[in-house]
């Protein structure tokens, strides 16, 4: 197979184009389909590895701790995630519970667990071992994860209950709160970027002090 540098395919009408330097905050489209083909990084490659960190840290504080305690006459109850999804499954709602498990800690922790492994060997100028796989395995786990519904689903739940009952939110919900905002910008970074990274020149800094356009 040919390889043709400073190319790049449009992913809407696979139309072929040059490659152009980009401003920061530039962004090029397809001029015969607008789709998106490239955009200028910024400092997005500096910020992703401590964003990451910060968001496994959070998964750990959600997991970990009650997300809300709730108080009914005098009897108090309160819960952590892996114990919701295993109450679901005592109650027979099994196929929910497996949903609850695979689209909250799973998926979220995998894709945090690989931007990771691969940003680490990255930073320091060195391809990680099965990069190519993981990225695409990484890009496929990004609908699945839905933290942001379950965080919505909990918040319903709590107003609902606070006519009811006591409830107070646990250190979990706050985490989980973090933890939505910070995966919305660690999971928006451009997977392309990865490869870009990848087959950079050793040594070569990106233009990140130029004025922004």
């Amino acid at each position: 197979m040919t390889e043709v540098p400073d190319t790049v395919v449009c992913p809407g009408c696979d139309a072929v184009y040059s490659r152009t330097p980009l401003q920061p905050r530039d962004v090029a489209h397809c001029p015969r389909c607008g789709t998106e083909l490239d955009r200028h990084p910024g400092r997005q490659e500096r910020r992703i590895l401590p964003l990451t960190v910060a968001c496994l840290i959070m998964f750990a504080i959600a997991n970990l701790f009650p997300i809300v305690e709730i108080e009914l006459q005098g009897l108090r109850s309160q819960t952590t995630l892996a114990g919701a999804v295993v109450a679901l499954g005592a109650e027979g709602m099994s196929v929910v519970a497996l949903l609850v498990l695979a689209t909250t800690i799973l998926f979220p922790f995998l894709q945090l667990c690989i931007l990771a492994y691969l940003l680490v060997p990255l930073s320091r100028e060195r391809r990680p071992g099965g990069f190519a796989l993981l990225v695409r395995l990484m890009q496929s786990l990004r609908p699945w994860g839905m933290i942001e519904v379950f965080l919505l689903g909990v918040l319903v739940a709590i107003v609902k209950l606070s006519s009811m009952a006591t409830v107070v939110p646990g250190a979990a919900l706050w985490a989980f709160m973090a933890l939505t905002v910070m995966l919305t910008v660690v999971l928006s970074f451009n997977p392309g970027a990865f490869w870009e990274m990848t087959f950079r020149p050793k040594g070569e800094a990106q233009d990140e002090g130029a004025p922004a356009s």
